[in-house]
């Protein structure tokens, strides 16, 4: 289990190899991208900021999700500074027996990274108006 907050690019391949496991039937993956709109405007930058504790929650939440003793192994990551459109965010994967198990806990994995990550995004539009999203 690893989990990581970084200001460095997001690799998914590093992620999944992470969570290899020669019991593993299924290996699911999850990336949240950069886009570019939000709510039916455009975006044309973000960046995220990060609280200290940001890793430690992240930590928190792969190790209770790696408890379910139907997962083998997780792995995910959270990058924080600026990101362009396209630029992977969060970056997550889980390996299982079978693949019903691997997307209920990947699922799972994610859903509980953006409800309690302290993260917060800010968002620039094209008209120069800019917000602050996604605060636990």
């Amino acid at each position: 289990m690893f989990g990581t907050v970084t200001d460095r690019p997001l690799d998914l391949a590093a992620h999944e190899a992470a969570v290899a496991d020669r019991r593993a039937g299924a290996v699911v993956s999850f990336q949240g991208v950069v886009r570019d709109h939000d709510h039916g405007r455009q975006v044309v930058s973000l960046e995220y900021e990060g609280h200290p504790t940001a890793e430690a929650v992240l930590r928190e939440v792969a190790a209770e999700v790696a408890a379910d003793p139907d997962v083998y192994a997780v792995a995910v990551s959270h990058r924080i500074g600026p990101l362009e459109i396209g630029d992977a965010a969060l970056v997550a994967a889980v390996s299982t027996a079978h693949r019903a198990a691997a997307f209920a806990a990947c699922a799972r994995l994610v859903d509980e990274v953006k409800a309690r990550l302290p993260i917060w995004k800010r968002q620039v539009f094209t008209d120069g108006t800019e917000e602050w999203v996604n605060c636990p």
